[in-house]
């Protein structure tokens, strides 16, 4: 099972409290993540990801074990550690402003 962390507005948007975990078939990548989770939770397509060309919203950022993975090909392996669900994968609103 893969652990995500949700920002606490998409949590509320999703109606849940805390990580969630899913079960994801093959191999770990964003990609597969964020499908499985908006397969899930339907209410969050378009939140993470642009509809049409589902590329990362500007203002979200993915992080797993310490690393920033918002500018990695979407398609590669996620670590180890969150295929494991030792690790979650975290998706984070990033700020902005001045």
């Amino acid at each position: 099972m893969i652990r995500v962390v949700l920002p606490a507005h998409l949590r509320t948007l999703a109606r849940v409290n805390g990580e969630v975990t899913l079960d994801v078939k093959g191999e770990v990548t964003q990609r597969a993540v964020l499908d499985a989770l908006e397969a899930r939770y339907p209410m969050l397509h378009g939140t993470i990801r642009d509809h049409v060309t589902l590329k990362r919203r500007a203002f979200v950022r993915f992080f797993a074990c310490e690393q920033d993975l918002s500018h990695e090909s979407p398609d590669a392996p996620l670590p180890d550690a969150v295929a494991m669900g030792t690790e979650p994968f975290l998706i984070v609103g990033a700020m902005a402003g001045g």
